[in-house]
């Protein structure tokens, strides 16, 4: 009986063998690519991370240095100007003149326990002083700012409040080279060169009532209330409200 040969099959078949295989192996490189820069960019993060801390540390050492210097040298030692502040509401509109009200709207407070960091210069300094019995506010130290950051923070993204996540702040400040938590939270805490930038893509903070309440809301910090510059002192409050 003569062996039967093997029928080869058709070249449509052929050909739709080989495009399922083609793009079998586009799919798997796809998810291979995708894998290696999400590896990259958490160690680019982690990376970050470290240099910042390494930049903030040498900042501390040396302004230490100075202060023994200045003290063995009988010296006085003037400590550098805040750069940043960071800014609560504590009352409501009851009889506010427009003036405050519309700096408050501007310095986006429109809530009783809003917070916003705010960059210091001469015009927000008179801007907060027009608005103090109304607020307060004070020098953020980098461990409230991180705790800030990381509890309280919310993006304002496409006109809504979004939860911040590495993905949406580096689509929306890629562009500055900043694509993660890190990033804005040395640009706010430094004032750096886009703070302006962060400060706009964040969300004014939606703090609690204080654990204990307020003292007094009509009186000056430094009268035993709570409106004005509590300067340092802010950090304890902010620590009441997260």
């Amino acid at each position: 009986m003569p062996r039967m040969t093997a029928v080869p099959p058709p070249e449509r078949k052929k050909r739709v063998l080989a495009d399922k295989k083609e793009i079998q192996e586009a799919r798997i490189a796809r998810k291979k690519a995708a894998k290696k820069k999400t590896v990259d960019k958490r160690k680019e993060m982690v990376r970050r991370y470290y240099r910042y801390r390494r930049l903030l540390n040498a900042q501390k050492s040396m302004l230490q240095n100075q202060r023994r210097l200045a003290k063995t040298f009988g010296h006085y030692f003037v400590e550098p100007e805040p750069k940043i502040a960071f800014v609560i509401r504590i009352r409501g509109i009851c009889d506010m003149p427009p003036k405050p009200k519309k700096i408050l709207q501007l310095l986006r407070l429109r809530q009783i326990f809003n917070g916003v960091f705010v960059r210091l210069n001469a015009a927000t300094v008179n801007m907060l002083r027009v608005v103090s019995p109304w607020i307060t506010w004070g020098y953020p130290s980098h461990q409230v700012v991180r705790n800030l950051m990381y509890k309280r923070a919310f993006a304002h993204f496409a006109h809504k409040r979004l939860p911040i996540t590495n993905q949406l702040i580096e689509k929306a400040l890629g562009k500055y080279k900043i694509i993660c938590m890190e990033d804005l939270i040395y640009q706010l805490y430094t004032c750096g060169p886009r703070f302006r930038e962060v400060s706009k893509f964040l969300w004014p903070f939606k703090l609690s009532a204080p654990r204990g309440g307020l003292k007094s809301k009509k009186k000056h910090f430094i009268e035993g209330g709570d409106s004005g510059n509590r300067e340092i002192y802010i950090n304890q409050l902010i620590r009441k409200m997260i």
